[in-house]
């Protein structure tokens, strides 16, 4: 393992390997040091939980963290590119963490430096830190990662992380129903991916009968910003909103998933019900990072 890029690259073997690690770190995160280790952040695009919970990682771990959030007052206004940026944060850093809104662009820097490189998420492609945080969450909520029946809800098309969870839960047979606006299903790439390893899915456009029958419910924003026609986001905006009284007849080990950030899509009631967990989602986020990081520098035990 020399970058993480997609989920793709990962065997099941690997990520219950890093499902181990994040457990051990949560309980004992001084059996790691990084210290004298330097983490160079690139993000390109806005983040908040991805950005910070990196840098809480990797400073929790004893080392440090250099970074650059967003292009402004960067060389890249003056009209750098990608590949000089990357090459010369390689020389500054031991391992390169990266946002970047073109499909493709974590890849190709990984192809450009000498130091590990993992995607923080590319344009609508792959996100697969966030997907290796959920499967920890859905096995910590959970008990298992296997067979189970989890909706994913909203916008499945520009959902960078619905499609690297796609990915990461196949091996363990799970059974998908896909929840969206025609205009937002899920790429008829992944469908045939799916297809082909022989997981079950359903597409649906309406939320009400997935309800009752799911283990977990991964709720996804609809993203404005991935919208060329700001007239079609308007049209599907507010295609589902998740409320508490929704969840009055699921089963009781239910939990309600989200990437963050929400904007309307689950109301604040749900964030007192029992099955409200995604701020339990956001935190794991240091432990499954702590456990990337440590791997890729090879000081994993």
């Amino acid at each position: 393992m020399n970058n993480l890029i997609s989920m793709r690259d990962l065997s099941a073997d690997k990520i219950l390997q890093l499902l181990k690690l994040a457990e051990s770190l949560e309980k004992n995160p001084n059996q790691i040091d990084l210290s004298r280790r330097v983490m160079a952040a690139l993000f390109y695009e806005a983040s908040t939980r991805t950005r910070m919970s990196f840098e809480s990682a990797m400073k929790r771990l004893g080392g440090e963290v250099i970074a650059m959030v967003g292009t402004a007052g960067t060389s890249v206004e003056k009209g750098e590119t990608l590949s000089d940026t990357a090459r010369v944060m390689a020389r500054y850093s031991d391992i390169i963490v990266m946002r970047h809104p073109n499909e493709g662009a974590a890849r190709y820097v990984s192809e450009q430096v000498d130091v590990p490189v993992v995607n923080a998420g590319d344009g609508a492609n792959q996100h697969p830190t966030q997907s290796l945080l959920d499967l920890y969450t859905i096995i910590r909520s959970q008990g298992t990662l296997e067979g189970l029946n989890l909706a994913l809800i909203g916008d499945l098309k520009y959902g960078r992380t619905v499609h690297s969870l796609a990915y990461a839960l196949a091996p363990f047979k799970p059974e998908f129903t896909f929840v969206s606006p025609k205009s937002l299903q899920m790429p008829k790439h992944i469908l045939s991916d799916l297809r082909k390893m022989g997981i079950p899915f359903k597409e649906k456009t309406k939320l009400e009968k997935t309800v009752k029958d799911a283990d977990i419910m991964y709720v996804t924003r609809i993203q404005r910003e991935r919208f060329p026609d700001r007239e079609e986001y308007e049209k599907v905006k507010n295609a589902y909103i998740i409320t508490a009284e929704m969840l009055t007849n699921v089963k009781d080990n239910m939990k309600v998933l989200h990437p963050l950030p929400r904007v309307n899509e689950i109301t604040t009631d749900v964030d007192d019900t029992q099955y409200a967990y995604y701020f339990d989602q956001a935190e794991n986020g240091v432990y499954m990072r702590q456990a990337i990081l440590a791997t890729l520098l090879g000081e994993a035990k």
